[in-house]
């Protein structure tokens, strides 16, 4: 994968390595009468998978990107996956003040990047 650029493969692990992860923390709501330990369980075990892809992409990401920029990346990701988790999946509506929420966090995510002079 070294021939894609630096910021496409940090950037897709990412994405990829957040669909594992919000399963794992929330694809078992949708199954309450499991047993908390067999969730407890199935969670850990999807959250490996989530684990093989985060920490490449951090490895592979730092250098490009600073530790700060990774983790504003992370958290834009992991809010855009869960959005479209949370209507697809779990069947919840967002709202208008999810959507000020999460585009606040977005105005934060331009003041991260851009580059002062």
């Amino acid at each position: 994968m070294a021939w894609l650029p630096v910021p496409v493969l940090t950037i897709g692990l990412l994405v990829a390595s957040n669909v594992f992860m919000t399963f794992a923390w929330y694809g078992h709501l949708k199954f309450k009468s499991a047993p908390l330990i067999a969730v407890i369980l199935v969670s850990w075990g999807i959250a490996f998978f989530e684990y093989l892809l985060q920490v490449p992409a951090n490895r592979i990401g730092h250098g490009h990107f600073s530790a700060a920029e990774l983790k504003t990346i992370q958290e834009v990701i992991t809010l855009s996956v869960f959005a479209v988790f949370s209507v697809t999946y779990l069947k919840e509506s967002l709202s208008w003040n999810h959507a000020v929420g999460f585009a606040l966090i977005g105005l934060g995510a331009f003041f991260i990047f851009h580059r002062w002079t």
